[in-house]
């Protein structure tokens, strides 16, 4: 196959790309359309089947397989869509429907995977470790969610959930998760988490932008004890993921993910709870920021 198509599923806007498959970095196309997910599911297939045909229009290509990047995944038992922050997508056959909107063989995964795979063979791993193994990739932003790429492909599980370490439980005091369980990593490391507890703190509405500047800058108290929050339980939350699949990497990606201290403290934290004494896993900031997804949903059909 000379040439991959990968198409990112966003809430807010549908990305197609082809790349060259020889030169994975050569893009031989590239768009981006409104999803329009108000409109409901029909209307956002006839997006993605509009900007499919002008991407087949514009380079003269017609696709054989395409690469999805979704909110969500797809249920090995049902093949319907679940987990969906693009609610009107819940419960619908998608990967049936694309195939038959698109007449092109659909390889589908969630938004962390994409992400996980993009930056391994596009991203930051390919340019620290080529010949890791196991690359565990972490999106921290608004949810917190992860993908788990082995020797090159995504790892996706029995149920489709491999990966899904936000919604394990870490402690109470994260209180209930839109998920209907308690205390799951989410509801404490995610970014509205973290300001939620300055809130309770302070009394104080701030992003976590700015809760960071202060924390770094030793303005306020209940900024450090926020930040030491973060670091503490992604200590908790990360060391059962290293125990278990044991990555060679770690890519942290999302908002969250920038905070400095979590690359220092915060692996510091993960040491304490890890069953090995030796710890030289290598933690990542990624590279390709908004291209990770598309470019992982092409990576998909490698």
């Amino acid at each position: 196959m000379d040439y991959l198509w990968g198409i990112d599923l966003g809430g807010t806007k549908i990305e197609g790309v082809v790349l060259d498959s020889r030169d994975l970095s050569k893009v031989i196309c590239r768009k981006r359309v409104a999803t329009e997910a108000s409109k409901g599911y029909d209307h956002i297939l006839s997006v993605i089947k509009d900007l499919i045909v002008s991407i087949s229009n514009e380079t003269g290509l017609k696709p054989e397989k395409i690469g999805y990047g979704t909110p969500g995944t797809i249920d090995s038992l049902t093949q319907q869509l679940k987990n969906s922050n693009t609610v009107c997508l819940i419960g619908k056959p998608l990967k049936d429907d694309l195939k038959k909107i698109t007449d092109a063989e659909v390889v589908l995964a969630n938004d962390a995977n994409c992400f996980a795979l993009a930056e391994t063979h596009m991203g930051i791993v390919k340019d620290k470790m080529p010949n890791a193994e196991v690359v565990f990739g972490i999106i921290m932003g608004t949810g917190v969610g992860g993908g788990i790429v082995v020797n090159g492909k995504v790892i996706n599980g029995r149920h489709g959930i491999a990966g899904e370490w936000g919604h394990n439980f870490l402690d109470e005091s994260g209180g209930v998760c839109y998920c209907g369980r308690s205390g799951c990593v989410e509801t404490i490391i995610s970014g509205p988490a973290l300001e939620k507890y300055y809130f309770l703190l302070s009394g104080k509405n701030l992003s976590l932008k700015d809760i960071v500047r202060k924390a770094e800058d030793n303005q306020d108290d209940n900024a450090i004890k926020t930040m030491n929050r973060l670091t503490q339980f992604f200590g908790k939350a990360m060391a059962p993921i290293i125990n278990i699949i044991d990555p060679d990497v770690v890519v942290l990606g999302g908002g969250v993910g920038n905070v400095e201290t979590l690359y220092s403290s915060g692996v510091l934290e993960i040491k304490k709870y890890l069953f090995n004494n030796a710890f030289d896993t290598l933690f990542l900031k990624p590279k390709l920021g908004d291209s990770a997804g598309v470019f992982g949903a092409a990576a998909l059909v490698l």
